[in-house]
């Protein structure tokens, strides 16, 4: 699977010049490209849409920002307030609907049905 993120990019949006995390950043990337082919209603075989890969930056960055801080939906310290969105996605739900839009992906069905009468070629039932 091609990661539209590099580690590099994400290290200078974050500007980290060193590789103690690594790791962990790589981390981040995988569960974040994840989270975003599931969105966009991919397989694992689909390539992912280079069109989108702003989004997958920008939500590691905000994942990233987030450590420790997880789960909480606001953190205040000294006059100082941050709150956070529920989804790290709910920024980008425009764009994310609008390219399942565009390429197939919103089509929502819950099977088929059909219907038989009971009474068709039953010689019995007049």
């Amino acid at each position: 699977m091609e990661q539209s993120v590099t580690l590099e990019n994400l290290k200078t949006m974050l500007q980290l010049k060193t590789d103690k995390q690594n790791a962990l950043l790589s981390l981040i990337i995988y569960n974040t490209e994840q989270a975003l082919r599931f969105k966009l209603g991919l397989a694992q075989d689909d390539q992912f849409p280079s069109e989108l890969g702003f989004i997958s930056l920008e939500v590691c960055v905000r994942r990233y920002n987030r450590i420790s801080n997880e789960g909480m939906a606001s953190y205040s310290q000294e006059g100082q307030s941050i709150t956070f969105n529920s989804s790290d996605f709910d920024d980008f739900e425009d764009d994310i609907n609008a390219w399942r839009d565009q390429n197939g992906k919103n089509v929502k069905s819950l099977g088929k049905v059909q219907f038989f009468n009971p009474y068709r070629g039953d010689s019995r039932a007049l």
